[in-house]
């Protein structure tokens, strides 16, 4: 790449001024000019943003513009920076032999640098989604997750910066990229028990079946999850015991969550004797009535005489719960099954069991 030679200006000025001097000292003197306007240059950027975008950003309505300057304004301006030192050491002839090698590190600086820029980008955009789910879900998001995450970004990210610096050095990538094709192949076969829980656990993450401290069953296991990872989940089973599943596994069975659940309907049946008074009848819908009205967090829906049972009158309600603690559910229920047995009691109602009655014909037997 062919440099502008301000040295050599410098030099010519000076030989018509009739002054003679070694040509090192041009090549000092403008290596330090693109020294100093570089620092300048990078400055007044650092300075454009410092007081004037960083203004313009606390005027919108998110912080995420905020952010992604405040975490990119020395970057900008070292690279700024860098750009004045490549151009003044390019100045001095006793590096010539040597301009392959310094572009090579010029260039493998600047990208990284640029690579460094993306990853500090990709860090806010990762926070800032991260702060909005947890504002939706009303409690912070796994850091373990997030974290893999963001390094695996990082990981891509560089590796993109290493193939830009050999494309910019026109290094011939043809039998790098088989034999990375190649590797990555045997890399994927051998790994991909590893790779499909990643995989798993970053379908986890972004469809949320479930988070960490929802009640969940898998299976024919039960428990609170307490810890998600790249390659498994942890559940505290209700008898006490901690239960390691893969992610892969987790996601091929179905998955009952009952942290989601916000509302639980009850439908029961009661079996009435049939020997009991028709106005006694009446008078159940009232009984159940009132015994789950009295319950908080608790409608009643429906209540009906349904149907004449072999053996019983069958009665058929239904309530809701408003809660999802299972434990007040239960609670609930225990009041309303007391309740009811109480009120029966009170009115003389008989609930009924499986009976059978057998009549005999005597006059078929006298005879």
């Amino acid at each position: 790449m062919e440099i502008f030679s301000l040295s050599q200006v410098i030099n010519n000025i000076l030989q018509n001024d009739h002054i003679i001097i070694d040509p090192i000292v041009g090549e000092i003197i403008a290596a330090l000019i693109f020294f100093a306007v570089a620092i300048i240059i990078g400055f007044l950027v650092y300075h454009f943003i410092e007081h004037y975008l960083a203004k313009l950003a606390k005027k919108t309505a998110t912080t995420l513009d905020d952010e992604i300057i405040k975490n990119i304004k020395k970057p900008i301006y070292y690279l700024v920076m860098l750009a004045g030192f490549y151009y003044g050491i390019y100045q001095v002839t006793a590096l010539v032999p040597y301009q392959e090698y310094i572009g090579l590190v010029f260039t493998a600086l600047e990208v990284f640098l640029v690579a460094f820029i993306i990853t500090r980008i990709i860090n806010v955009f990762i926070a800032w989604y991260a702060e909005r789910k947890a504002k939706q879900a009303g409690k912070p998001l796994s850091q373990n997750i997030l974290i893999v995450f963001r390094k695996l970004l990082h990981v891509l990210v560089y590796i993109f910066a290493f193939i830009s610096i050999l494309v910019i050095r026109k290094v011939d990538l043809s039998g790098a990229l088989v034999g990375l094709g190649v590797g990555g192949i045997a890399i994927a076969f051998a790994l991909q028990n590893v790779l499909g829980d990643a995989f798993s656990a970053f379908s986890i993450y972004f469809d949320r079946p479930f988070e960490i401290g929802d009640y969940i069953v898998i299976g024919d296991f039960s428990g609170t999850v307490t810890h998600i990872s790249m390659k498994s989940t942890r559940l505290q089973l209700v008898s006490g015991e901690e239960l390691i599943v893969s992610n892969r596994s987790i996601l091929e069975k179905n998955i009952q969550n009952f942290k989601k659940l916000q509302r639980r309907s009850i439908i029961f049946k009661l079996g009435i004797t049939y020997d009991t008074p028709a106005e006694k009848l009446r008078k159940i819908k009232a009984i159940i009535t009132d015994v789950i009205q009295a319950c908080p967090k608790t409608t009643l829906q429906r209540i009906h005489f349904k149907t004449l049972g072999d053996y019983s009158l069958v009665f058929e309600g239904m309530y809701t719960v408003d809660s999802a603690d299972y434990a007040f559910f239960m609670d609930t229920q225990e009041r309303i099954n007391y309740g009811i047995l109480e009120a029966f009691q009170k009115e003389g109602i008989a609930l009924a069991f499986p009976t059978q009655t057998i009549h005999v014909n005597k006059a078929a037997d006298n005879a």
